[in-house]
């Protein structure tokens, strides 16, 4: 992937990781286009970053997406850097009396069919670009879950191995494909806690390695995945996965 002179459009962009990148890749030249739900969050980012374009889009509004997506069409022809990191997480007590699927179709609609719907989108343009890269943000849980969010962990393994299929068939095509997958970094993904808690990986360091990654190519099978992150990827090869697991979901 080069890492200049792209027009890069990040879903999800207002905040956390996806405004973060979206700022590192602004820094390095690159004409960057953000969505986000929130105006306030648009708006903010408009302030801080002029240089920086901020649409509207709800993922899961029917029409949105085709509104969007022929806005962006019709004003940068040239987006060869699609990047899909819009993303919900929840806890979810199964065991609970009042447990339902609101929480778990939730993530399946943003995660997973969001996904699917910004590429399906986007790919079209894509494709005409002579150099082009999609990527998805999942998660170092795709690999090894957290006991207590099981549909956001499921979500993130489903994006992990529909990455695969995608990264196979777009393979004599000029489009990276790659998969960014977070460790627990300082966001707001799941509350105002997460931000501020001292085991969470600092967001600006978190992107920072994955911006050198991204300028190294380093990112073997298309994943971008720490080397911290190796041991969960690995775990079922390397027959740790039960001590891990526990490790991560005590008793």
């Amino acid at each position: 992937m080069k890492m200049t002179d792209n027009t890069v459009l990040i879903t999800g962009g207002t905040s956390g990781i996806g405004r973060a990148l979206a700022e590192a890749f602004h820094d390095r030249g690159n004409r960057v286009i953000v969505t986000g739900r929130r105006q306030d969050l648009l708006a903010d980012v408009a302030d801080r970053r002029p240089g920086i374009t901020g649409i509207c889009l709800d993922l899961n509004a029917p029409h949105s997406l085709a509104r969007v997506a022929e806005y962006v069409i019709n004003r940068f022809p040239n987006l060869n850097v699609l990047i899909a990191n819009a993303g919900i997480s929840r806890t979810e007590d199964i065991t609970a009396d009042d447990w339902n699927l609101a929480e778990a179709e939730a993530i399946v609609e943003t995660n997973i069919l969001g996904v699917l719907r910004t590429v399906a989108a986007f790919l079209p343009i894509i494709k005409q670009q002579p150099a082009a890269t999609i990527m998805a943000t999942g998660s170092a849980l795709a690999f090894l879950p957290r006991a207590e969010f099981p549909a956001y962990c499921a979500s993130k393994a489903f994006l992990h191995s529909w990455l695969i299929s995608l990264r196979h068939q777009l393979r004599n095509l000029p489009i990276d494909v790659l998969e960014l997958a977070p460790p627990y970094v300082q966001t707001e993904l799941t509350g105002a806690s997460q931000a501020a808690d001292p085991r969470a990986m600092p967001l600006a360091s978190y992107i920072s390695q994955v911006m050198v990654m991204l300028e190294q190519g380093r990112h073997p099978r298309g994943e971008l995945l720490l080397e911290q992150d190796q041991a969960r990827r690995w775990a079922e090869r390397d027959g740790t996965y039960d001590r891990i697991f526990a490790a991560m979901n005590p008793a």
